[in-house]
């Protein structure tokens, strides 16, 4: 439906508040996707799952390189007071392999900062206890609503 399009451009619509965070990607190869990358608002990259990843933590045919996840989210400042706004894409089943970054949810969710954040549609375990936390606002993207929410949820920060 155009999520990471979406939090892509609400992310650069944002940089003059310094959002914190990550965005994830298609890793593609002659057309056909391989797996899953990690971009972080200040420009690290690092892999999250690949076809070509081993290991037991798997979600269809990509492996999910957990230990790489971690290492990639460490350096990530989500709580320094130079960012405003911390941006999460996603919260899904790859990324909840990680018990650091279920850590990390928590406390992000608990935080003052504001959270925009992608959860995936589907799932069980924190990614449900996440949807049904009374300070959560879910907005379901659609192709019908995608284009006008850009808008719509830059004015609900300013509220």
């Amino acid at each position: 439906m155009g999520k990471t399009t979406l939090i892509r451009k609400f992310c650069d619509a944002l940089a003059p508040v310094r959002p914190a965070g990550f965005y994830t990607q298609e890793i593609r190869r002659a057309g056909v996707r391989r797996g899953f990358e990690l971009v972080s608002l200040d420009g690290r990259r690092g892999v999250l799952a690949h076809v070509d990843e081993r290991g037991p933590a798997r979600v269809g045919k990509y492996g999910v390189d957990v230990a790489g996840f971690e290492r990639f989210l460490e350096v990530i400042d989500f709580f320094g007071e130079r960012y405003q706004i911390i941006i999460v894409d996603e919260i899904g089943k790859m990324e909840c392999f990680s018990p650091k970054f279920r850590t990390l949810l928590g406390q992000l969710l608990d935080s003052e900062k504001p959270l925009v954040a992608t959860i995936a549609l589907k799932g069980g375990g924190i990614i449900e206890q996440t949807k049904s936390r009374s300070d959560v606002t879910l907005v379901n993207i659609t192709r019908r609503n995608r284009d006008g929410l850009l808008s719509e949820l830059i004015n609900s920060l300013r509220k």
